[in-house]
């Protein structure tokens, strides 16, 4: 049986940096593992949580895989960096996975501890639409991945503005320019298309192994 990696806390006074990083994961590739490394190093975070989604608002209606699934290839993924661990707060719920609630319980239970929310530039502009952004920013702080491509001057006035409405909470996050996406490489193996070097070796031999993917899936992220 596979032993889950540990989440640290500290024991001290000091004050813990932890990155939250939530999303499907559908499966976790190449870009969400450099997006949260970049993150760990340019913010200096102590751990970056990978959170998969539960009961998304946005995807409930969407045929997702089954959480168990989507757990173990994180599991995978990440076990070879030590700043990194996996935590089911979203998929152990029964309830719909809102933001705001999950950051309010990593807040409650994690002491001593400033949050970092990391998001890709397109939730960025997205984020006003959000349940209860205002509660999101009073728990944690943002980091957004961007990368150079021709949003990037309307990206950073958007950080501008949202810094401005909440103020020194929006933080650019920059991130190498690596072109993947889950619906991409579940879209070559379903048709039968390597993904060698989209996700992780460890990743592709699990996709292989419990025969995911194989139809097609009608979503776009």
């Amino acid at each position: 049986m596979e032993t889950e990696k540990k989440i640290t806390q500290t024991t001290d006074n000091s004050l813990k940096r932890m990155g939250i990083f939530g999303g499907t994961f559908d499966p976790i590739h190449h870009g969400h593992l450099m997006i949260a490394e970049n993150a760990r190093e340019q913010y200096s975070l102590d751990q970056v949580l990978f959170i998969p989604t539960g009961h998304s608002p946005l995807k409930h209606k969407q045929q997702i895989t089954d959480s168990v699934h989507r757990c173990a290839m994180v599991s995978k993924a990440i076990a070879d960096n030590p700043h990194f661990a996996l935590h089911r707060i979203e998929v152990h719920s029964q309830e719909i996975s809102y933001t705001f609630r999950t950051i309010e319980m990593l807040k409650e239970n994690y002491k001593n501890t400033e949050l970092f929310f990391i998001l890709g530039a397109d939730s960025l502009f997205d984020f006003e639409s959000w349940r209860s952004p205002e509660l999101i920013v009073k728990n944690c702080s943002i980091l957004a991945a961007y990368r150079e491509h021709k949003r990037q001057e309307e990206f950073l006035l958007h950080l501008s503005y949202l810094n401005e409405k909440y103020p020194g909470k929006f933080h650019p996050l920059d991130t190498p320019n690596l072109e993947v996406s889950s619906h991409e490489i579940r879209r070559r193996v379903q048709e039968k298309k390597t993904i060698r070097y989209l996700v992780p070796k460890v990743v592709e031999d699990y996709i292989r192994e419990h025969g995911l993917y194989q139809s097609a899936i009608p979503r776009q992220r």
